[in-house]
């Protein structure tokens, strides 16, 4: 691996680097090494990620390639450092946050061009670690590990992970914020990422009244992470006119980024959790996974987050509004390097622009509908009243509507996705009277059943990371079964096939899970 690092290379860091807790001033990073742990062990590593950084599993293995993932030591070339940015936190501005316990070890300049950045979760403390101790432990490192291998292969953009590793230290969480701390296993994670850059990192030198810095920022970007947009041209630094053009056009591709991102989201029935700034990629990729879960009752309403289970800020039918007060923040950063806000309010038009598009062609992948028919959306929405009141688990009742027969369909199809037989009873008729609506576009279409069905499978995955799969992996490994997690990720490599034998890794969440920690919401703690 040949490391080029120009997020450090180029852009300003601090001056000197030391311990501890501080505000950082006029600079974008700091330079941080990661802290040594006392038993390093590969718990698990994707293939795919490795073959991109062009290594093995058997490399990935090696006890030199298990301590540099460990934080233990590095390779050549690799430079380390923790990110400077601020972000706003369910709604209120919170100030400089930065890397609190993760650690970026080097880019990886591709021989395509291309690069990749390694970042270390939980490889000690930063000059930004609220809590001190810069460490993760074993259960959201599990889930931060296949969360980020499983939304690739659903087709939903994300940063990846490239290795679990334990450490052989303890870290102290307290789980539900009740006061009752306790020592749990510590665990590292290889993230992987073109950039970790996110709405944050834009904020904080713009709240600070940096303008200098943040135009900096905002120019690196562009030249670094987004040279392959067609609109991307060399501009002269003293062309203020030519620079306005540039930045206005990148500022509408990272709208379109976010709405495509979100609309994914919301077609495989994913909540993120915590939709802060500091936690919205640049990029448009999914990233910081840490309470997320996927629908199983088909609630609107529902959000993963403890924290966030009073005012449901973060909740499954909002992402998109979410998403769109994220970008307003970003807008408001940025507007000092636009003559007027004209720029930013058609960037903001590009977003729901897009949004409004994406959300039609998914109802109409979902539905085996034609894209251009406003028929799909109208289905869709007239759809989830009856999915939301039946507690219908959403994953099962689209991979089974696939089966239907437009000549007479039946509500019986769908058994499986209801936990309730009474609920079920008080649930059909609404659904036999929705299913006659959607028989009718379909025969009115006749598109051919084989054809559609295909389609629909493409779109409605089979497996999905419920969440008390995510626990029953926690759980075997915590035991020392550490297969758990390479047995689950290879579902998961294939969530859209059928997958004969693994039946029990699509079923619903079982009763028994339904209020158990981890099977269901879960706090911020890790």
């Amino acid at each position: 691996m040949r490391f080029d690092n120009r997020f450090v290379t180029e852009l300003p860091g601090e001056p000197i680097a030391r311990p501890g807790r501080r505000q950082v001033m006029g600079a974008l990073w700091s330079a941080v090494d990661p802290t040594p742990v006392s038993a390093p062990r590969l718990i698990a590593g994707s293939a795919e990620v490795a073959a991109l950084l062009e290594i093995d599993l058997a490399t990935l293995a090696s006890p030199e390639m298990v301590a540099t993932l460990a934080g233990n030591c590095l390779l050549p070339g690799m430079r380390p450092w923790a990110a400077n940015y601020g972000g706003h936190q369910f709604g209120n501005w919170a100030g400089q946050l930065g890397d609190g316990r993760a650690i970026s070890l080097g880019e990886v300049a591709r021989r395509d061009g291309s690069r990749l950045e390694l970042q270390l979760k939980g490889a000690g403390p930063t000059p930004y670690s609220r809590t001190a101790d810069g460490r993760a432990v074993l259960r959201s490192s599990i889930r931060e590990f296949l969360c980020s291998e499983a939304m690739h292969h659903l087709g939903v953009p994300t940063t990846r992970a490239l290795s679990l590793v334990g450490t052989g230290d303890a870290v102290v969480r307290d789980m539900f914020y009740d006061g009752n701390p306790r020592a749990e296993p510590g665990a590292i994670v290889c993230r992987v990422a073109p950039s970790f850059v996110r709405f944050g990192n834009f904020e904080l030198p713009a709240a600070r009244g940096d303008g200098a810095l943040l135009a900096q920022l905002v120019d690196f970007t562009i030249a670094r992470d987004f040279a392959h947009c067609d609109w991307n041209v060399a501009v002269e630094p003293d062309d203020a006119a030519a620079l306005e053009v540039r930045r206005a056009a990148w500022f509408a591709e990272v709208c379109e980024r976010t709405a495509r991102l979100v609309a994914a989201w919301m077609r495989v029935g994913f909540v993120h959790g915590v939709m802060n700034t500091d936690n919205m990629s640049i990029l448009g990729l999914t990233i910081d996974y840490g309470p997320y879960g996927w629908i199983d009752d088909f609630d609107l309403d529902w959000t993963p987050n403890t924290t966030d289970s009073r005012e449901r800020r973060y909740r499954f039918g909002q992402q998109g509004a979410i998403a769109q007060w994220n970008l307003r923040c970003l807008a408001g950063a940025i507007a000092s390097l636009f003559a007027s806000t004209d720029p930013l309010h058609e960037g903001l038009a590009h977003f729901e622009a897009e949004w409004n598009r994406a959300e039609q062609s998914n109802a109409a992948l979902k539905l085996g509908l034609a894209i251009e028919d406003s028929t799909a959306l109208e289905l869709m929405n007239a759809l989830h009243p009856t999915l939301q009141s039946g507690e219908v688990d959403m994953t099962i009742f689209f991979r089974e509507l696939s089966g239907l027969d437009p000549a007479a369909p039946s509500a019986a199809l769908f058994e499986a996705a209801f936990h309730d037989e009474q609920i079920a009873a008080r649930t059909q008729p609404a659904l036999d009277s929705w299913l006659a609506d959607y028989a009718t576009a379909l025969r009115r279409e006749a598109r051919p059943g084989a054809e559609r069905r295909a389609s629909m499978n493409r779109a409605n995955p089979r497996f999905v990371l419920r969440n008390y799969l995510a626990q029953q992996a926690i759980d075997r490994v915590e035991a020392g079964d550490d297969r758990a997690v390479a047995e689950l990720l290879d579902v998961l490599r294939h969530p859209y096939d059928e997958q004969a034998g693994r039946e029990a890794f699509a079923a619903r969440r079982p009763d028994w899970a339904r209020n158990r920690a981890g099977c269901s919401m879960l706090s911020c703690s890790s």
